[in-house]
């Protein structure tokens, strides 16, 4: 059996250009990029924290350093520069995968990491 697990999340990140003539879907600092494990033209799921807006599209990679989140093209209509989103990262892994761990890194208000870990904490009632 193949499951569909969590492997990256960008917890947090705030959008920094929305370019509806733009090609590409979401650019993403390379650092953030390589933080995550998210590959170059790797399917992703983005949830807009700020209007709840979600919207699946895929990676691209913006300038090392940059602090870059841009959401390109059709989903440019799904986000505005200031808006805080998760973006996720799946894949599909046997059932017998039972240790897999995400790789999760959260970012401030200027995308810069502020910490990493790769398990969510229980939540308490």
């Amino acid at each position: 059996m193949q499951l569909t697990v969590l492997k990256a999340k960008l917890h947090r990140a705030c959008v920094t250009h929305a370019e509806v003539d733009y090609e590409g879907s979401c650019a993403i600092d390379g650092d953030l990029l390589e933080a995550a494990g998210i590959l170059d033209y790797e399917q992703i799921q983005v949830y807009n924290v700020s209007n709840g807006k979600r919207f699946t599209t895929y990676a691209i990679r913006a300038a090392t350093g940059s602090g870059i989140i841009s959401v390109n093209g059709a989903a440019a209509h799904r986000a505005v520069p200031g808006d805080r989103v998760i973006i996720c990262a799946y894949a599909q892994v046997n059932a017998a995968a039972v240790h897999h761990k995400p790789r999760l890194v959260y970012l401030n208000e200027h995308n810069q990491i502020t910490r990493t870990a790769n398990t969510i904490p229980v939540q308490a009632a």
